[in-house]
C-alpha cells in the first residue's frame, strides 16, 4: 500500500511540474522573416548594420540603411500581415502562465533551464546569461518582463546544449535599450515601446516592435535558423558545359597577360589572340588562336549567360555604390541595378549547407576597391557562386575574389597584380587582361572540353610528345581518304608551319621548331578536329 502511495504521489508531483517545452508553440507567421519591424513607428539606421532578413514598417518608414540581405517593406501588404502576424505572437507570449519568477537583475554568470520567466518590473542583463535546453533542441525559454528591458556594454547570451535562438522569446512591456557590444538571443517583442540597438550589438533574432520606433547603428542583425525555418539552396546553378574548363575566356576579344601569373585551368579566345601566358605556369591548355574548343566554350558561355540572365531574384540590393562593407549575403539570386562598388569585404554565408548557391547580378559594371575580399563562410564553396555583370570587371590589386563571373558585353579589363581569383573570369564579348595574379578553377574540369577533340570518329596522335628532331601523327579514322592539315604556332600566335597528312601515319621532321612551346591544329575541309599544344626539347 505504501509502495502505491508513493507511485501515485509521484506521478502527481511530475504531472504537476513543467515540462521543459511547456507545451508552448509561438507563431511568429511572416514576422519570422523579418529581422527589424514596428507596427507603428519608424525604423531607421545609422552607421554601417548588416542585417539579415526583412526590414519594414506598417505605418512608418524606413530611412539610412544600406544594402540589407531581405525586402525592404513600408506600407505595403507584406507589412500589413507582418502587423497582424505579430500582434498573434504577442499575445500568445502574453498569455503564457510563468513557471519562474528571478530577480529584475539577469546575467552575472547565471545559468537558466526552459522555462517561462515572469519579471514583475523592469530588468536589466549584465554580464553573461546562459540558456541551458539540456539536450533538447525543442526546448524554449520565455521571457515576460512587465517593464522596460535593458542590456549593460558587453552583456552576451549563451545558448548550450541543443538552445536554439528561434526557441527563445523576450516579451517586454517597455522600451528595449541594448548598449554597446551586447550579444543577445532569441526575438525580441517590445510593446507599445521603443527599440535601440547601437554600436557593436549583435541580435541573433529579431527586434519587433508593436508601437515605436526601432533605431540601429552599427549593428548586426540576422534571423536565427531552425524551428522550421527554410533550408536555404538559392537557385539551381547553370550547367558550364565546357565553359568549365577556363579559368580565363573571353567569346569576342583579346586574352593577354603581364607578369607572373598563375592558371589552374584553360585559357583563350574565340575571337583574337591569347598572349602573354607562361604555359608552364598553366594547368590547363593555353589557345593562342581560335579552335574549335573555343568555339563550343563560345557557344556554351551564351547558355550559361542567357540562363543567368532570366534566373528571377529574390532580393534587390538598393545601393550598388555600398556594395561589400562587410555585408552577409546568404543563399539566393540577388539583383542591383546599377553599377557596383565593391568595398572591404563581402561574407558569403551558406548556413552549413555546402550546395547551397549564390547567384549576384549586376546591371552595370562592377568595381573593387584594393584588397577587397570575398569571404566563403559556414560551408560556401566558390564553384557554387555565380556572378553575372552586364558590362566591364575591374578587380583591384590584391583582391580575394570568389565564384565564376560572366561579364556581358563588357571587357575583363584589369585583373590587377596580386589578386587571387577562386573561380573563372569569362565575358561574352570584350578584352580580358591580367597582371601577375593567381585563378584557382573551384572544380575539376569536364571531359567536355579536352583538347583531343573528336569529329567523324577523327582522333589524332602525335607521339613523342615531348618531341626533339621528329614525331609521329596517326590519325585514327576507319576512312580510306585522308585530306588533313597540321598547323603549328609559336607562343605568340604566328603560324611557323603547314604540313599535308595524306595518309594514316605521316613522320614529320621537327629540328626547326627550337626548344619551347608549341600549339597545332589539325584540319579537315577547314574545321578543326583536334588542337593542343606540343613541347619541343631540341
Amino acid at each position: 500500500m505504501k509502495k502505491k502511495l508513493l507511485l501515485s504521489l509521484t506521478a502527481v508531483l511530475l504531472f504537476l511540474m513543467p515540462n521543459a517545452n511547456f507545451g508552448q508553440t509561438i507563431n511568429l507567421g511572416t514576422a519570422a522573416d523579418f529581422s527589424l519591424f514596428s507596427t507603428n513607428g519608424s525604423v531607421s539606421n545609422t552607421g554601417i548594420s548588416q542585417l539579415t532578413g526583412n526590414v519594414g514598417s506598417n505605418n512608418g518608414s524606413s530611412t539610412g540603411f544600406g544594402n540589407v540581405n531581405g525586402v525592404m517593406h513600408d506600407q505595403d501588404g507584406a507589412s500589413a500581415q507582418c502587423a497582424a502576424d505579430l500582434l498573434i505572437a504577442y499575445n500568445q507570449l502574453n498569455a503564457a502562465i510563468p513557471t519562474y519568477f528571478p530577480a529584475p537583475l539577469m546575467g552575472n554568470g547565471t545559468t537558466l533551464t526552459p522555462g517561462i520567466y515572469a519579471i514583475s518590473g523592469a530588468s536589466t542583463l549584465n554580464l553573461g546569461l546562459t540558456l541551458d535546453a539540456q539536450g533538447d533542441p525543442n526546448a524554449k525559454f520565455i521571457f515576460q518582463i512587465a517593464g522596460t528591458f535593458s542590456a549593460n556594454a558587453e552583456s552576451k547570451i549563451h545558448l548550450i546544449n541543443g538552445a536554439l535562438a528561434c526557441n527563445v522569446f523576450w516579451k517586454v512591456e517597455g522600451m528595449v535599450s541594448l548598449a554597446p557590444g551586447t550579444f543577445m538571443k532569441g526575438t525580441i517583442i517590445a510593446n507599445n515601446a521603443a527599440i535601440s540597438i547601437t554600436t557593436r550589438d549583435t541580435i541573433e533574432g529579431r527586434a519587433l516592435s508593436t508601437a515605436g520606433a526601432i533605431t540601429v547603428d552599427g549593428a548586426l542583425v540576422y534571423t536565427p535558423t531552425g524551428c522550421g525555418s527554410p533550408y536555404l539552396t538559392g537557385p539551381t546553378a547553370p550547367d558550364l558545359k565546357s565553359t568549365a574548363c577556363f579559368a580565363l575566356f573571353s567569346a569576342d576579344g583579346p586574352v593577354s597577360n603581364t607578369g607572373i601569373t598563375t592558371i589552374n585551368g584553360s585559357v583563350g579566345t574565340n575571337v583574337g589572340l591569347t598572349t602573354g601566358f607562361d604555359p608552364l605556369l598553366v594547368s590547363g591548355n593555353i589557345h593562342p588562336i581560335p579552335d574549335v574548343v573555343t568555339a563550343q566554350c563560345a557557344a556554351d558561355l551564351l547558355t550559361v549567360y542567357n540562363y543567368l540572365n532570366v534566373l528571377p531574384e529574390d532580393i534587390e540590393l538598393l545601393y550598388p555604390a555600398q556594395f561589400g562593407r562587410n555585408l552577409v549575403l546568404t543563399p539566393h539570386t540577388y539583383i542591383m541595378k546599377a553599377a557596383a562598388v565593391f568595398t572591404d569585404s563581402l561574407y558569403l554565408n551558406a548556413q552549413g549547407n555546402p550546395d547551397a548557391v549564390f547567384v549576384i547580378k549586376i546591371n552595370g559594371a562592377l568595381t573593387t576597391s584594393t584588397y577587397a575580399k570575398v569571404l566563403l563562410i559556414n560551408g560556401a564553396q566558390a564553384k557554387n557562386v555565380y556572378w553575372k555583370i552586364e558590362g566591364a570587371v575591374s578587380i583591384n590589386n590584391y583582391s580575394v575574389f570568389c565564384g565564376t563571373i560572366i561579364a556581358n558585353n563588357g571587357a575583363l579589363g584589369a585583373i590587377n597584380t596580386g589578386v587571387v581569383l577562386n573561380g573563372r573570369a569569362l565575358t561574352t564579348s570584350g578584352a580580358l587582361t591580367s597582371a601577375a595574379i593567381t585563378t584557382i578553377m573551384p572544380a575539376v574540369c569536364v571531359a567536355t572540353a579536352v583538347t583531343t577533340l573528336q569529329v567523324v570518329n577523327t582522333a589524332v596522335t602525335i607521339a613523342p610528345n615531348p618531341l626533339s628532331s621528329n614525331t609521329t601523327i596517326v590519325i585514327n579514322n576507319d576512312s580510306k581518304e585522308f585530306n588533313y592539315n597540321l598547323k603549328i604556332y609559336n607562343v605568340l600566335g604566328k603560324e611557323i608551319m603547314n604540313t599535308s597528312l595524306t595518309k594514316r601515319t605521316t613522320l614529320l621532321d621537327t629540328k626547326e621548331l627550337t626548344t619551347g612551346i608549341y600549339f597545332y591544329k589539325v584540319m579537315n575541309n577547314d574545321t578543326v578536329i583536334q588542337s593542343g599544344k606540343l613541347i619541343s626539347k631540341q
